[in-house]
């Protein structure tokens, strides 16, 4: 296949509410190929997690979108439900936020690993089986053949998203979405989980999308970030040339919000003052214009078009970049 596995193409989601219509994306333009990875960063309720819905086609039933999401050479808003059923595990797949409940508690694990092997990959129950222990072992997990038989609530939070991404790894899928895969997990367990991401992302050679709100998830594990805030990316580049001289002031502000680790013991970290934009009465001009240091009074009227100036890869929507000496980053 030649071009993109993924083109997201000018879209836009709106959801209806008592207070008006919600504009939870805001015309969003992305391209990933196979085997990238691409990061997509911003605080809640920007709009990143109801973006990888919309290309996974699980909108609210209320929800309109326009634009196209292009994967595989299919626009996915055009596949019946049964295409698209079959479509989602077979080729793209999804790691959930929280794996306490993105799991089935009344199922067994095994149950749950081999009837989507057996749905999608048509193996027998012994195939099915043997597949299912394979994939444990590979995401790390102990004593993969006795853990068919536990349910979810009797292993850990690890445990649990590492069942997770076998899930979703157990028919190769040619895309896989993970939102926040480490959010309800320790710190130590986050980065074995990203680790464990990242290689078999490599081993597969599958694409990948990291969904997060730190940029320090992104920073050695994805080929490109997109930096999003109200609806809109605000800032992407491929990640070294993103950290080596970051432009959007949206983007300095997440990337000061991360724990230092030569800064002294209880030193305060820098917050972002203000709050963000109500989705359902959108703003004439920059969206984070209200909250930045660096805004005038152009700032509040329009809103700046997502451009490059210095390389055509890396694109921002500001009237006032930041000009940063190089090599300040992560």
């Amino acid at each position: 296949m030649s071009g993109p596995l993924l083109t997201i193409e000018d879209v836009a989601v709106e959801l209806p509410t008592p207070r008006g219509n919600l504009r939870a994306v805001d015309h969003v333009d992305l391209s990933l190929e196979a085997g990238r990875t691409l990061g997509i960063v911003g605080e809640s309720g920007c709009g990143k997690t109801m973006l990888s819905r919309a290309v996974l086609q699980l909108l609210p039933k209320k929800a309109k979108l326009s634009g196209r999401v292009m994967f595989d050479g299919q626009d996915l808003a055009r596949l019946d439900s049964e295409r698209l059923r079959q479509l989602r595990g077979r080729d793209l797949a999804v790691v959930f936020q929280d794996p306490m409940t993105s799991l089935n508690p009344v199922l067994t694990i095994g149950t749950q690993l081999m009837e989507t092997i057996q749905e999608h990959l048509e193996l027998d129950a012994s195939a099915a089986r043997a597949r299912s222990i394979e994939l444990l072992a590979a995401v790390g997990i102990p004593a993969p053949e006795q853990r068919l038989a536990q349910y979810p609530h009797q292993c850990s939070g690890g445990m649990r998203q590492r069942i997770a991404i076998a899930i979703a790894l157990s028919c190769e899928p040619k895309l896989l979405i993970a939102d926040e895969p480490t959010t309800a997990l320790d710190v130590t367990i986050q980065a074995q989980i990203l680790d464990l991401l990242a290689r078999e992302q490599r081993r597969r050679h599958m694409a990948m999308i990291i969904i997060t709100h730190d940029l320090g998830v992104v920073a050695g594990r994805a080929d490109e970030v997109a930096v999003m805030y109200a609806g809109r990316v605000v800032e992407r580049a491929p990640t070294p040339a993103l950290f080596k001289r970051m432009h959007m002031p949206y983007t300095e502000a997440l990337l000061a919000a991360i724990p230092k680790l030569d800064a002294a013991p209880h030193t305060p970290l820098p917050a972002i003052s203000g709050r963000p934009p109500d989705p359902t009465r959108p703003l004439r001009g920059c969206s984070f214009a209200p909250r930045c240091r660096y805004a005038t009074g152009r700032c509040h009227e329009a809103k700046p078009a997502l451009t490059g100036a210095e390389r055509p890869d890396h694109l921002y929507a500001c009237f006032h970049p930041i000009r940063m000496a190089e090599g300040v980053g992560a």
